[in-house]
């Protein structure tokens, strides 16, 4: 089964285009390597792609929902409302921004009452290297490490520790090996979104060429758990905990449905470091 997974990821990830690149993939003529596979001490399985993990263990029907946060939060209080409604946790990645909002400091209380994941999402949202070249840096290691440690020193606001939150997922969902070197250099670990869905759209507006609907999204997620021959076991499957007021047609909206379907196929969401913690 193991030998069958990877000639399956060799094909998706050889032309699958990225679209957390918010200018569609200029990236995307370039072969995406296939990630390492290894076996911690606990024997699971993890999928790495350029030096962070972008899957957990695919032999379980567990799964990460994962929700980044900078400019908006307008999905806040309802993704909270069905998260309880279902009983289940999710990770959540926020700026330092997002954290600093006056607007958003309710919400974030909240969330860490319920008991989800509160992570880092870098202190400005910066963009580390380029869309064309991405092993071409656009910040330093001083610059990187002095957003990163700011996005921290808001969390601990709401008292969330660097030891509690060790699993960093980058701005734009945008890196490369520096990056994750230099993250592992301050005892954190990178983490990006499984390929595969188009989960991660949902930030598009109508306006935008890579434009997807809330259906289309959704109907990726089902077709690729239906065809893929792990499903979605060990999945990071990432949204945004808000969006641009220009896109009406908001994903969080279909939240509902989308537990539904995980249920009824027999997943059990998670928060990220039980997915990826021995």
């Amino acid at each position: 089964m193991l030998t069958v997974w990877l000639l399956f990821l060799q094909f998706l990830y050889g032309f699958i285009m990225p679209l957390q690149n918010r200018n569609q993939g200029k990236d995307a003529r370039k072969r995406i390597e296939v990630a390492r596979v290894i076996a911690n001490n606990s024997k699971k399985m993890r999928l790495y792609h350029r030096g962070a993990i972008i899957r957990g263990d695919t032999s379980t029907p567990q799964l990460a929902l994962v929700f980044t946060g900078d400019e908006f939060a307008d999905g806040g209080e309802r993704i909270r409302q069905v998260l309880r409604k279902h009983q289940i946790k999710a990770s959540f990645f926020l700026t330092g921004r997002f954290y600093r909002n006056p607007a958003f400091q309710n919400i974030i209380q909240e969330l860490k009452k319920d008991g989800h994941y509160l992570g880092a999402h870098s202190d400005q949202h910066l963009l580390y290297c380029d869309w064309r070249k991405r092993d071409s840096l656009l910040v330093n290691r001083e610059q990187f490490r002095a957003d990163l440690l700011r996005n921290y020193t808001e969390m601990q606001r709401f008292k969330v520790r660097e030891s509690q939150a060790r699993f960093y997922l980058p701005p734009y969902e945008w890196y490369n090996n520096t990056i994750a070197t230099w993250t592992k250099e301050l005892g954190l670990e990178l983490i990006n979104y499984t390929p595969g869905t188009l989960s991660h759209a949902d930030y598009t507006t109508p306006n935008d060429k890579v434009y997807r609907s809330s259906r289309l999204i959704l109907q990726s997620i089902y077709d690729f758990e239906k065809k893929a021959p792990s499903g979605l076991n060990g999945f990071i499957l990432l949204m945004h905990i808000g969006t641009d007021p220009a896109r009406t047609d908001k994903l969080y909206l279909y939240l509902d449905e989308l537990l539904d379907y995980l249920k009824k196929n027999n997943y059990q969401p998670i928060r990220i470091n039980e997915l990826l913690t021995a």
